[in-house]
């Protein structure tokens, strides 16, 4: 299980608000108790423990809460996001390079999902750094951020998360190689970058909307404003997905003529 930020996060964090609006408020406190029981992955559990973290019921409405999904960014310039800024469902994941259960979901789900939702346009993925376990946590975050800034996010994402890479400790040498397994181009520019105050305010930036959120613990996602907390099998996200889709196609066309 991820810890919560009271164990791992510096004194300043601890006071951080819970939420911001009363929808906000609602989703806050799912996040917030649900991911610190729900973020094992469902093998550790029963099948009622898992239904109770990630519930997607035959109402597409069921547990979502609009304000949320204006925390999708759909920036086409934001490197740490995958898929279409257009495509009608958007999953934000709040995650750790030093997660487990992230890595997990970044081997096993994440994959079949872009196969399935991605590349056909219906699905996009937006990051959000959620550094919990500390320095070597925040310093991955940076790395992964500057590796973006040079176009390689993904491919950093996927060897910062291969199976034995977390073992190996996300130090300064570790960070550069694996910047160069993941194809980044300027190494000079990459280390300036990670240490530099523009990857420091981006992960910040993030922090603060998972803490917002009530987020206790790694990986957390939105999907259109639904919040579903740990690493849950496939079936509880292509629901979700499916159930969001379904929800955007039945909205009125923004161009629609009045009155037809």
């Amino acid at each position: 299980m991820s810890p919560s930020p009271s164990s791992t996060a510096t004194p300043a964090s601890k006071s951080r608000p819970i939420a911001i609006v009363a929808g906000v408020a609602v989703a806050a406190a799912l996040l917030g108790v649900v991911s610190y029981t729900a973020t094992k992955p469902s093998g550790g559990r029963s099948a009622d423990s898992a239904s109770s973290a990630a519930e997607v019921s035959a109402d597409p409405t069921n547990g979502v809460y609009p304000e949320l999904e204006a925390y999708a960014r759909r920036d086409a310039a934001d490197g740490l996001a995958l898929g279409r800024p257009d495509a009608p469902v958007v999953l934000i994941e709040y995650a750790d390079f030093k997660c487990g259960y992230c890595a997990q979901f970044a081997r096993e789900t994440e994959p079949a999902l872009v196969r399935k939702y991605v590349e056909k346009g219906t699905l996009r993925i937006e990051w959000r750094n959620f550094p919990i376990f500390g320095e070597e946590s925040e310093a991955a975050a940076r790395a992964a951020w500057a590796a973006g800034q040079q176009g390689r996010f993904w491919e950093f994402h996927r060897a910062a998360y291969a199976k034995g890479a977390k073992e190996k400790g996300f130090g300064k040498d570790r960070l550069a190689a694996l910047a160069r397994e993941a194809g980044v181009a300027d190494p000079a520019r990459f280390a300036r970058d990670t240490d530099g105050a523009a990857a420091r305010e981006a992960v910040s930036k993030d922090q603060e909307q998972g803490y917002s959120l009530g987020a206790t613990s790694t990986p957390s996602f939105l999907v259109n404003g639904r919040p579903i907390a740990g690493a849950q099998p496939e079936a509880a996200f292509t629901e979700a997905i499916d159930a969001a889709a379904r929800a955007a196609a039945a909205k009125p066309s923004a161009t629609a003529t009045p009155g037809r």
